[in-house]
């Protein structure tokens, strides 16, 4: 008795493989059915290699040609394992490359004041102590500190030519290349823009500036969660997210939200890694004295609780303040406790930049360690 090709289909056609909706013929797991007499060769492609899966769909196969075709039939059933492409996100959020940026790392707090950019200006300073290239853009729009932190309030960046192309030149001080919309705008003046124009404005700072050669750009961000990340987020490709908190609940709280910000599908940027900024008071005249005014250990719990690195913690300490105040940022200090503790926490923010591109594909991420001088800072950190 000859058994036809369409005999088959059709039977197969009422079963489907475990944990899928579709049957076999019509989601593609049956890519070719071969009939000689009462044999029968059917080749079958799973998405999953689990052996009851491979087992369960063979054992149907046979018994369905068996019952619905033929009693005779010879089944024979070859199963190849095919992992599936993944899925393309249409709502993914990508941005392009910036020529010869390496790193660019986002520093967010969900909560203002709590120190976001005293922390981004410190650790901008100290990469570039240990001999980075280092850029930093003040993205935080309504509120610019970057101008006054990095003591060039008065300074307006230049026009140059690049390429046949008119540049912004950024502000460079401390070994810092910086932009800020502080740099255009009057000290008491207020921006009152839309988000279409604030991400604008972005734009033309991060593409419309010769950065040129950076291991690391650093963008302050606004706090929160909002339009002004998300407008980033689309415009390049961040290496990685920072987050800044104080120890208080109410930190936190908005704190794991910008964590979870950076951890949604459609975003997915890599999170390095939480600071406790404030963590503790320690007087000058009881320098063994530690007071916890904001609560002990906040975001170092957080972290452990999210499972995000806990890069470190920087004490309440006047001169920070009084640094940034001056325009002379406490990083600038040798050996001194506060400098200590930045260089700390800068280090363990490399060491989470390494990891990170480490476990990229080379064509997705340029590794730090490939940066000219890097070799060495990686010994130290």
């Amino acid at each position: 008795m000859k058994i036809h090709k369409d005999e088959i289909k059709k039977a197969l056609s009422s079963i489907s493989v475990a944990g899928e909706g579709q049957n076999m013929v019509d989601s593609g797991a049956i890519k070719n059915i071969v009939t000689f007499g009462n044999e029968v060769v059917v080749d079958v492609v799973l998405s999953t290699g689990a052996l009851h899966i491979k087992k369960r769909a063979e054992s149907d196969i046979i018994k369905t040609i068996q019952e619905k075709v033929s009693a005779d039939a010879e089944v024979k059933v070859n199963i190849k394992i095919e992992s599936p492409a993944p899925k393309q996100n249409p709502n993914q959020i990508k941005g392009k490359p910036i020529p010869g940026i390496q790193n660019i790392i986002a520093v967010a707090s969900g909560k203002g004041g709590v120190g976001k950019s005293t922390v981004t200006t410190n650790l901008a300073v100290t990469l570039a102590k240990l001999g980075f290239k280092v850029g930093l853009l003040d993205a935080d729009i309504y509120g610019p500190s970057g101008p006054t932190m990095f003591d060039v309030l008065n300074e307006r960046p230049l026009s140059v030519t690049v390429d046949g192309k008119s540049k912004m030149k950024p502000i460079e001080n401390y070994g810092v290349k910086m932009l800020s919309i502080g740099f255009f705008t009057k000290p008491d003046q207020a921006v009152i823009w839309r988000g279409p124009m604030a991400a604008k404005a972005l734009n033309q700072m991060i593409f419309d500036a010769d950065w040129g050669e950076l291991d690391f750009l650093l963008i302050d961000l606004p706090p929160g969660t909002g339009d002004i990340h998300l407008s980033i987020m689309q415009a390049m490709p961040i290496t990685g997210a920072v987050v800044v908190s104080t120890p208080q609940n109410v930190a936190l709280i908005d704190a794991k939200k910008a964590v979870a910000m950076f951890q949604q599908e459609n975003i997915s940027v890599p999170v390095l890694g939480i600071i406790e900024n404030m963590a503790y008071f320690t007087p000058a005249e009881l320098p063994e004295n530690k007071y916890y005014i904001f609560g002990k250990e906040g975001a170092k719990n957080l972290a452990e609780m999210i499972d995000v690195p806990f890069l470190g913690e920087i004490p309440l300490v006047q001169s920070i303040r009084e640094a940034g105040d001056i325009g002379r940022p406490a990083a600038l200090q040798e050996d001194t406790p506060i400098s200590e503790a930045l260089l700390e926490i800068t280090r363990k923010s490399v060491e989470e930049v390494v990891r990170r591109n480490e476990s990229l594909p080379p064509t997705e991420a340029i590794k730090i360690t490939t940066m000219a001088g890097c070799s060495a800072v990686k010994k130290q950190v």
